[in-house]
């Protein structure tokens, strides 16, 4: 049985593969409507009491800046169809590129450095850029390694050029400033190439187009009910390019990008205090440090109205400790995507605290709320095999776990130069393409999905299948787990499950200052216990801790079950 609304569908229907449509008009307009509101704000410095002194640049100012980099990327040979990769701190500069790109009808192409640098040359050696817009660093990237970028004509340096020749930022900037009309690109036509965070995997450029941007910001505005008058901070660069296609202020905060999980909390609560920030967007891994240090502190954030965060299902007590930072009328939101189709499904920490946490903890799975209006969401039957086009049979009935897939605006067609990866994540429905999420869930009886963890993740027994999120949750109830994650060990149907342990990372600073160390053996056989007692988890009599699980580079929440699983492997053959 199919998930499917069109109730309260967004006023606009999608492009269509034959109209035109070029995302950067959506600056344009937000720059007609509210010129002289703040586009972006930066960090540019700080006093002598280390307070934060900001800059900041307005809508018309950010669309005369892309106009005056359009212009000069025209003329340096940067025009429609152009590869370009992109590597760009954010800020002023990335917005004004970004979108000057996507007028002169160019393809960017952005991959998260934290991904390492092997598998950052593969992604962009198979990209083949034919232009290179980047900061120093990543030009000394590009010339340790000139094989992967044998294909690049075009190279421009943001901020001081040495050795390796080429544009500098300001030899592209043309002045005095002169309109410039964005190619009038269709929906079909190529946006921007944006890698996977190749958590279970090698990152994949996922082929994005303009009509798929465009139904985004149709989808963000009319189910979240964005507002021209808010202000974002935005913790993920991508995010961030929403906020001007919206009209939000986009308040850029001082972190490292590539490590959420590591961010400085007053580095994020001072931005919001600064600037009465409305809504912001933090992964898990975020939220999970600033709630921390929030509730430690007594912090109240009153302006923010709208939190959002995805990359990795959000544990409860999260949820409530983020609460125990808002106003009485804030709402929490985790909506469940990827990078191939985003945003799939939203529910609210309202009906995830008062309802759905219970079942999540007797290991019903995490519910990520109801499709968007307009997609086509159906469970099929696991396989791992590619399945080349759309049958009846494929579709499970609700409640049972399958994989999850979706077709609407909002999904890709398809890979980069990737057919292998294409045909195993695609299936051919009546005309349009059916995206393989990859992940394992379920419908219930009121049309909710309930995500139960990667397809490849799974264990599968002699005895049975074992999905992840149902089976950890069991185990991260107890008070002294931060997290849990299953994996299997040995040949697939007869794989041994294990349960790999991390400790509350606040309760082990407190034993170590109480120079004691948890009693693991008490604590295995705890939780041995736990798992005897319940259906789902029987099967599992190992138990390993970890002292800190790998995680992705993209949000650091998810975990490196892969990893996990080596390592677990080698845990037990050393066992006695």
């Amino acid at each position: 049985m199919s998930a499917a609304s069109t109730a309260d569908a967004p006023s606009q229907a999608p492009a269509t593969d034959g109209e035109t449509v070029n995302i950067a008009e959506q600056l344009t307009q937000m720059a007609a409507r509210t010129p002289d509101k703040r586009a972006v704000v930066w960090t540019a410095g700080r006093d002598r009491s280390g307070r934060a002194r900001y800059a900041h640049i307005t809508f018309r100012q950010l669309e005369q800046e892309t106009d005056r980099y359009a212009h000069g990327l025209e003329r340096a040979g940067i025009t429609r169809g152009t590869r370009t990769i992109l590597f760009v701190t954010p800020g002023r500069d990335f917005f004004a590129l970004v979108f000057a790109l996507f007028k002169v009808g160019a393809v960017p192409v952005m991959v998260d450095p934290g991904i390492g640098r092997h598998q950052m040359r593969r992604c962009l050696s198979e990209v083949q850029g034919e232009a290179f817009i980047g900061v120093p660093r990543a030009h000394l990237f590009r010339t340790l390694y000139p094989g992967a970028f044998r294909s690049v004509r075009v190279a421009v340096t943001v901020g001081r050029r040495w050795a390796w020749g080429g544009l500098r930022l300001q030899d592209v900037r043309t002045d005095p400033w002169q309109p410039y009309h964005p190619v009038a690109t269709h929906a079909s036509d190529a946006a921007a190439i944006l890698f996977t965070s190749g958590s279970t995997g090698p990152a994949k450029g996922v082929l994005y187009e303009h009509g798929m941007f465009d139904a985004q910001v149709r989808y963000l505005r009319s189910h979240f009910g964005y507002a021209a008058t808010e202000v974002d901070l935005p913790t993920f660069p991508l995010f961030a390019l929403f906020d001007a296609a919206l009209g939000m202020t986009a308040v850029i905060p001082d972190m490292d990008f590539s490590r959420p999980g590591s961010v400085d909390p007053r580095k994020i609560i001072e931005p919001i205090v600064d600037h009465d920030v409305t809504h912001m967007f933090g992964s898990p891994a975020l939220l999970d440090r600033v709630s921390r240090y929030g509730e430690a502190h007594g912090t109240v954030l009153p302006t923010l109205k709208r939190v959002m965060s995805a990359g990795a299902p959000v544990p409860p007590v999260v949820l409530r400790r983020m609460h125990t930072l808002l106003g009485p009328d804030a709402e929490l939101h985790t909506p469940y995507g990827a990078t191939e189709a985003l945003p799939v499904a939203s529910i609210g920490s309202r009906e995830i605290l008062e309802g759905t946490a219970a079942q999540t903890a007797r290991g019903d799975g995490t519910c990520v709320g109801r499709p968007m209006p307009g997609l086509d969401l159906r469970i099929i039957r696991i396989d791992d095999a590619p399945i080349a086009g759309w049958s009846a049979d494929l579709e499970l009935p609700r409640g049972e776990i399958g994989e999850i897939t979706v077709t609407g605006a909002i999904v890709t067609r398809g890979y980069h130069d990737n057919p292998g990866a294409t045909a195993v994540a695609k299936i051919a429905h009546d005309g349009s393409t059916r995206h393989r999420m990859g992940d394992v869930g379920y419908l219930d009886a009121s049309g909710r999905l309930w995500f139960c963890g990667r397809k490849a993740h799974r264990v599968v027994t002699s005895a049975g299948t074992l999905f992840t999120v149902p089976c950890e949750a069991i185990f991260n109830q107890h008070p002294l787990v931060f997290r849990s994650a299953l994996v299997g060990i040995g040949e697939a149907g007869r794989q041994k499950p294990v349960i790999c342990v991390q400790l509350e990372n606040q309760l082990e600073n407190q034993l170590e200052n109480a120079k004691t160390r948890p009693d693991t053996a008490a604590l295995r056989d705890d939780l041995s216990r736990i798992a005897a007692s319940h259906a789902l988890t029987k099967e599992i009599s190992t138990v390993l801790f970890h002292p800190s699980f790998p995680v992705d580079a993209r949000h650091n929440s998810k975990i490196g079950r892969e990893a996990l699983a080596v390592w677990a492997t080698a845990q037990v053959r050393d066992e006695p």
